[in-house]
């Protein structure tokens, strides 16, 4: 295993924190405690790329403190974001930009989260493989309570300096993970985990959590980890109690992490294993129904009737969602949800259509386009029944809404 004694000075490059700086801004974001945005920065980009590069040259440098944003859970409870300001975010991406090459090759080959060229398809991938084709039927899913806020500061620290050693380097690492976090106008202190929002947080998770990774390796347990979801496979129900009781101990004793047991279970496959989104079987693996239900709501609020938009509008802001959707959870078997959820897609945009037709005689105007003969009956137009009735379907047919661009879910099944 090489360490690494100087590589500072690989961070005092002009030409790596322009590199930083255009991933930061490729992945947008909000502006710290500071109040300076991306564009803001952007308007001097040279001048305060020149200032960041003297400050760490002159070993100047100091991390603000985060700002605190509450995100809501699907649980009911809140996930608790660090947003660092832009210039923390450019210094800490350019110092993952020298981490991560070193500490990838080390890493274990079950863990997925945050790394290059890996992905959730792949850890769900990984996982199907253990039940399916090694019969590995016993599944620990084990859940962390708060995994990013409770990272063990001297933990981390020894972990990179299993790499690294050089001292300015491991002096602002832990300058990020102690810079503090603002919670309305009042300063607190960090004294322990690292800020989820921060650039090179990922990285450290998993420099933490490879520990766990080779220790369960060791005494022969294989794993499946992305960030700080961990399915544990197991051929017995007694192997997976075994391989909890040792989990359990070796996160919360060693690593001095905080296991849910309410969360923390075992399953066997031929009851779904839910993990990243999904619920993998023993034969099939469908989308969790929670995900499917957000997907909805998601749809309800871009496909209100009352908002008066153009269908055209509406359509273009919905698509990135269904595509989104179906991109990842093409995964699973669900040729049949993706029909059905289009099928009720295209019933909500027929609602809003014949809601902007206002009169029925432009409806009957429209069909006698296509054709249709003899009497046509008078609807209510804002009447969520008569978007299904025969009249709204043969006016707006299937082909219609692929003519006028409508993102087909079921599409990646005929490609």
């Amino acid at each position: 295993m090489r360490v690494h004694y100087s590589l500072y000075g690989r961070l005092l490059s002009k030409s790596l924190l322009h590199e930083a700086y255009k991933q930061v801004a490729r992945r947008k974001g909000a502006a710290g405690i500071d109040g300076q945005s991306l564009r803001d920065f952007a308007q001097d980009v040279e001048g305060n790329l020149n200032r960041l590069l003297l400050e760490l040259q002159g070993k100047r440098y100091q991390a603000q403190p985060v700002r605190r944003v509450e995100i809501p859970k699907d649980d009911g409870g809140v996930r608790l974001l660090g947003i660092p300001c832009v210039r923390d975010r450019i210094v800490q991406q350019a110092l993952m930009m020298l981490l991560q090459p070193i500490f990838e090759e080390d890493f274990h080959p079950s863990s997925y989260g945050y790394r290059p060229r890996r992905s959730c398809h792949d850890a769900i991938n990984k996982a199907t493989v253990f039940m399916r084709d090694y019969g590995r039927c016993w599944v620990v899913d084990m859940d962390l309570s708060k995994c990013f806020d409770t990272l063990n500061h001297d933990l981390i620290i020894q972990g990179v300096r299993k790499r690294i050693t050089d001292g300015s380097v491991l002096a602002l690492i832990r300058q990020f993970l102690q810079s503090g976090v603002m919670v309305g106008d009042g300063l607190e202190a960090t004294l322990s985990g690292s800020p989820q929002g921060g650039v090179i947080s990922p990285l450290l998770a998993n420099i933490y959590l490879d520990a766990f990774d080779q220790e369960m390796e060791r005494r022969g347990h294989r794993i499946v980890r992305y960030a700080d979801d961990i399915l544990i496979l197991c051929t017995s129900k007694a192997g997976a109690e075994n391989a909890l009781n040792i989990a359990v101990h070796y996160l919360e004793k060693t690593l001095k992490l905080t296991v849910n047991t309410t969360k923390t279970h075992i399953v066997h496959s031929d009851d779904g294993v839910k993990f990243l989104g999904v619920e993998i079987g023993s034969r099939y693996t469908f989308i969790q129904t929670k995900k499917v239900k957000a997907f909805k709501q998601r749809v309800k609020q871009l496909t209100r009737r009352n908002t008066g938009k153009p269908l055209l509008e509406i359509i273009k802001q919905l698509n990135p969602v269904l595509r989104g959707f179906e991109n990842y959870f093409k995964i699973a078997n669900c040729k049949r949800v993706l029909k059905d959820l289009s099928a009720w897609i295209r019933r909500r945009l027929r609602a809003i259509q014949l809601t902007l037709y206002k009169k029925p005689s432009r409806l009957h105007r429209r069909l006698r386009q296509f054709g249709i003969t003899g009497k046509l009956t008078f609807i209510k137009m804002n009447s969520w029944r008569n978007s299904n009735c025969p009249m709204a379907t043969m006016a707006m047919r299937n082909s219609w809404f692929e003519e006028i661009g409508l993102y087909d879910l079921p599409s990646c099944f005929t490609r």
